[in-house]
Order: C-alpha cells, then structure tokens, then sequence
C-alpha cells in the first residue's frame, strides 16, 4: 500500500485525484492540502510514501509547490514527492529537481502514467514526463566534447561490477528496465535492484542524472543503439 498527500488547490483536479488514486487497491490517501504550508505540515503529520504535488498554488502564505517541496525534502522525512503542473515547461522541471523531487509530470498524464509515477517515486525510482526527459537530455549532449571518452579513466565505472556496466550502457541507451530484462534474460525485479545500485555507486540521483553520467564516463553516446 502506498500512502499519498494531494496538494492541489482546484477543489475539483483534487477531487478527480483522489477518485483515481482510491480506485485503485495499492494506493490510498492519506490526506489533502490546497497550499503549501498546509502540505509542508501535513507532510510532517502524516509522513505519507508520496506526496502529489501541484506547482502552482497562489494561497496567501505565498508557498507555491517548488518551495513546499524543498522545505519538505529539507526536513529529512521518508516523504518523496512527485509534481505536477500544467505547463510544459523547463524552468520547473530544473526547479523541482533542485528542490529534491523525485518526479515531475504534467497534469494531462494518462491515469495509467500517474499511477505507475506514483509506484515508481515509492519504490525510490524517479520519473520525468518524457518530452522534458529527452529536452533535458538534449540540452546536456549540447556540451559534450566532440572527441570520445575513454571510460575506462573513470573511477565511476571501476567502482561498478560488469552486470552493473552493462545496467549502465543500457541506462545509457535509453531503454526501459523490461527492454533490459529482456535483452540481458532477468526478471525486472532483478533490473530495479542493479539500477539501484548502479545509481547509489555512480552519485546519481534518477535515471537522467544515470544517463549523463553515462555519456559523461564515456561508456554510452546519444542515439547509440
């Protein structure tokens, strides 16, 4: 079962998230906020798996959902949060990964990527709407060097068992942990628990940060197959 805070202002998207989220058997919520000192508190009474959180919030404590986020990641609590906003944007995708977010999605994601957002940001995977994912992406393979890093210089890569390599060249190559489970024959299971790993030994926070540090070693280049 995981636990989840709604933090939306609109009575109504609010509504509409607890209808889905309760519909389902493995989620259930645990409580709402309409703005974000309200969220931070609840978020510290309640110590909710996720906490489901909307950017803008123009109540009168003037808390919009980015600083919630930080002040609750900031107070060191189990709480991970996960984002949502309208707006297609960059600048908030950048400002609630600084924050410490675990993910950040748009407000017209499919039922089902909610939901698979909300399991996987429980389980201590991160999830980024995948038009900002590839923009974030793009943006970083602007600034790699013309000339090919020779990864075995990296101390990041001698820190990594040769399952773990392979997890991070297939990390690297943009594919899903079924697509890895199918091409290296292992249960998905097994998948999540090497990418674990590989992001707690290499200093990666999500699968994005993975990806660059997989270009960055040298092991993987953008639209290698």
């Amino acid at each position: 079962m995981t636990t989840v805070l709604i933090v939306v202002d609109h009575d109504l998207q609010r509504f509409g998230f607890r209808v889905l989220l309760e519909s389902v058997p493995e989620t259930e919520v645990v409580g709402e906020a309409t703005h974000g000192a309200d969220a931070v508190r609840k978020a510290a009474v309640l110590r909710p798996d996720v906490v489901l959180m909307d950017v803008h919030m123009p109540g009168m404590d003037g808390m919009d959902g980015i600083e919630a986020t930080r002040r609750i990641i900031a107070s060191g609590g189990r709480s991970r949060v996960l984002v949502l906003t309208t707006f297609d944007l960059d600048e908030y995708a950048h400002a609630a990964r600084r924050a410490g977010a675990s993910g950040f999605l748009l407000k017209d994601a499919r039922p089902e990527e909610l939901l698979a957002g909300i399991r996987a940001v429980a389980s201590g995977d991160a999830v980024i709407a995948p038009a900002l994912t590839r923009r974030l992406l793009d943006e970083f393979t602007q600034h790699l060097p013309s000339a090919a890093k020779d990864p075995a210089a990296d101390p990041r890569l001698g820190s990594l068992t040769e399952r773990e390599r392979e997890i991070l060249l297939a990390i690297g190559r943009d594919w899903t942990n079924t697509e890895i489970a199918d091409r290296l024959v292992v249960s998905e299971s097994t998948v999540k628990t090497h990418v674990g790993r590989v992001l707690a030994k290499i200093g990666a926070r999500d699968r994005v940060q993975a990806v660059i540090s997989a270009y960055d070693i040298g092991l993987a280049r953008p639209n290698s197959d």
